[in-house]
């Protein structure tokens, strides 16, 4: 069967694309501000063990005794969480434009991000990423981390579709350097306006705003 070269699906990051980083080192720095941390040891004990939670291998309580609560605090875990959620916040017209996206080329929307269970799912029920997104290919739920070539290869068999017919938005370079490895056509994101010309030179282009 002879193979459509035409975009059909979209793959692209949360963090940096749709949202802010969950939980980055500015996220973290006003953490440590807020309530009262040794930035160097919580950065330290962070880099340490992050990896494991994102991976699926630690649930959030389990990375904050590591990171935070390894010791008695003056505030309580949930209070942490509730900070550490708020960091959360939508970036300037992503998550419409994608919308639109979808509705006009009937695309496949595919999210692959490396985020903690907790924080991924917080996320995409607070902003209804679920409304647009087809599927959820996050590192806490596969067990696989990006730049692993397994994380894109598993969005791939899940979404059904060939990689040259995936257009992939990502903030990160090294991220798209492997996707392109795969065969997957791959956007830098640094903003809206320029994502929305790459997409218009494949052919994805919306009407004027």
């Amino acid at each position: 069967m002879e193979k459509s070269n035409r975009i059909t699906a979209l793959f692209l990051d949360i963090g940096g694309v749709l949202l802010t980083n969950g939980w980055d080192r500015e996220a973290r720095q006003r953490a440590v501000e807020k309530f009262g941390l040794h930035d160097q040891e919580v950065d330290d004990r962070h880099h340490l063990t992050f990896d494991t939670y994102e991976a699926g291998k630690l649930s959030l309580d389990e990375y904050l005794r590591r990171v935070v609560f390894y010791q008695p605090r003056h505030f309580s875990m949930e209070e942490f969480k509730a900070f550490m959620f708020t960091q959360s916040q939508p970036l300037p017209g992503m998550m419409d434009f994608v919308r639109a996206l979808k509705a006009q080329f009937h695309l496949k929307v595919v999210v692959v991000s490396n985020e903690g269970r907790e924080v991924n799912l917080y996320r995409i029920r607070r902003f209804r990423l679920y409304e647009f997104v087809d599927a959820f290919i996050s590192s806490s739920f596969v067990h696989r981390r990006k730049p692993d070539p397994d994380i894109y290869r598993i969005a791939l068999d899940v979404s059904q579709v060939e990689a040259e017919q995936v257009a992939y938005i990502e903030d990160r370079v090294m991220f798209v350097e492997v996707a392109r490895s795969l065969g997957l056509v791959g956007i830098h994101h640094t903003g809206t306006d320029s994502t929305r010309a790459a997409l218009a030179q494949l052919g994805l282009s919306l009407p004027d705003r």
